[in-house]
């Protein structure tokens, strides 16, 4: 099994098979429009911008069951991108990436990347850290906050997971490894 297996409906309500990216290495991330991190679109698109030639995709999954940071409808979210950062790499529907309504797609990328930790030398990574923990949510592989990133290599296989304070450009080496 892969990601090449899932179904889920792009941010027009249109159907997609995963399978139609086979081949391609894919970053697989949970989105926001109303979020500290939401910046990370613009460096989301430039790595988009940078290998796609080279067979990369970057894949958005807006989400607003992080302080509810993503509250718009898709239209307002795919405006929201294209004007402010540009974006242009394929975005999806809004769904959740935990708990009981969990997109089976991040029920699979949990599975196969379980969560590690915040990178204790990271300042937001500390904070997320400090928060979460006093929530009791640092206990499972769910994801923990916006802007979690999923490598997944040309074969479909989930290769690494980046939490949510590592920028995209951070996980550049990890990307061209892949390419």
């Amino acid at each position: 099994m892969g990601v090449y297996e899932f179904k889920t409906a792009n941010i027009r309500g249109a159907e997609v098979s995963l399978d139609q990216y086979e081949g391609k290495v894919l970053l697989i991330v949970n989105t926001a429009s109303k979020c500290g991190l939401t910046p990370q679109y613009s460096e989301l698109q430039k790595l988009y911008e940078q290998y796609k030639d080279r067979g990369l995709v970057v894949l958005g999954f807006p989400c607003n069951q992080f302080g509810a940071q993503e509250p718009g409808t898709n239209e307002e979210i795919h405006t929201f991108c294209q004007l402010n950062y540009g974006v242009t790499f394929p975005l999806f529907d809004k769904i959740d990436v935990m708990g009981p309504n969990q997109h089976p797609l991040y029920g699979y990328l949990t599975q196969q990347a379980p969560f590690e930790g915040f990178d204790p030398d990271n300042e937001r990574g500390k904070r997320l850290s400090s928060m979460l923990e006093r929530e009791g949510r640092l206990e499972n592989n769910d994801i923990k906050w916006n802007f979690t990133k999923f490598l997944v290599d040309r074969s479909g296989n989930v290769v690494g997971r980046f939490e949510s304070p590592v920028e995209p450009a951070n996980i550049v080496p990890a990307i061209e490894a892949l390419l």
